[in-house]
């Protein structure tokens, strides 16, 4: 199933029974699919569990940022298959959200983690710019803490933290910062389907106040804090994360775990 951008869709962990419901994992700006690995290995055996290389994948051709619409973009990623849940972090979380004022996942249950978002325009101020812009190496640094980067000495981990920032360079921060400056400005009272919201109170990246903000915004918006946790939660707290999502999908109505799969959003 190879999409227009990014890589495959791929069946990361299969269930134990036939018919099982379908959840994709979304990863974020500069990411990979990979680092859903650890809540791989703990999460609920009854449901599949796929993921994807979207096209801001880390190290991935960076050019991505002129082709048009990031929404648009993640939509074709997922060439148009069917999920009963979606779990997204950080730049994807924002798309989801965005994606719902839109028509399109708002009748999906999802996970979003470490989402960035702001309920009021006046919330940016030139201290954002400033700090997103000259300390955005910092969260691609905290990444380098995790899985086989983590037996790096400190001092290359810090190198390759630039050398991913460099690469991402500034059409990709654009994307990201545009988005995060829409984030006031997305209708979310159309999103009726829940959504677990899961930070780090420890985040350095998308403020636990964010996250915060973004589940009571919601009509339907749960919020599940980890401590300890920086931005990447499910690695970070592999346990933590897998009982909020567990928690998650045993609120979900029976019938809304498996249903018809919505219109595909049209794609400009």
């Amino acid at each position: 199933m190879p999409p227009r951008d990014g890589g495959a869709l791929r069946l990361r962990r299969p269930a134990e029974e036939p018919g099982a419901p379908r959840a994709i994992l979304l990863h974020g700006l500069a990411g990979r699919a990979d680092v859903w690995r650890p809540f791989l290995d703990r999460a609920p055996e009854d449901w599949e569990w796929w993921d994807v290389e979207l096209p801001w994948a880390g190290m991935a051709d960076p050019t991505w940022a002129h082709r048009g619409d990031p929404v648009e973009l993640l939509a074709a990623a997922l060439d148009g298959q069917h999920f009963d849940l979606v779990v997204a972090h950080s730049f994807a979380a924002n798309l989801v959200t965005e994606a719902g004022s839109r028509g399109w996942f708002r009748e999906l249950p999802a996970v979003l983690v470490s989402p960035f978002y702001r309920p009021r325009a006046d919330e940016f101020d030139w201290s954002s710019i400033s700090y997103y812009l000259n300390e955005f190496h910092r969260t691609f640094l905290e990444a380098m803490t995790l899985g086989e980067t983590a037996r790096f000495p400190a001092n290359y981990r810090t190198w390759m933290a630039h050398r991913l920032r460099d690469w991402v360079g500034p059409y990709g921060w654009m994307r990201f910062f545009d988005t995060y400056l829409r984030s006031p400005l997305v209708d979310l009272s159309t999103t009726t389907a829940a959504r677990l919201v899961v930070v780090g109170e420890q985040d350095i990246a998308a403020r636990p106040e964010d996250g915060r903000a973004l589940a009571e915004a919601l009509p339907d918006g749960r919020l599940a804090r980890l401590p300890g946790c920086g931005h990447f939660p499910m690695a970070q707290d592999a346990d933590g994360f897998s009982r909020a999502v567990v928690d998650f999908l045993t609120t979900l109505p029976s019938e809304r775990r498996r249903h018809e799969p919505e219109p595909s959003m049209e794609l400009m």
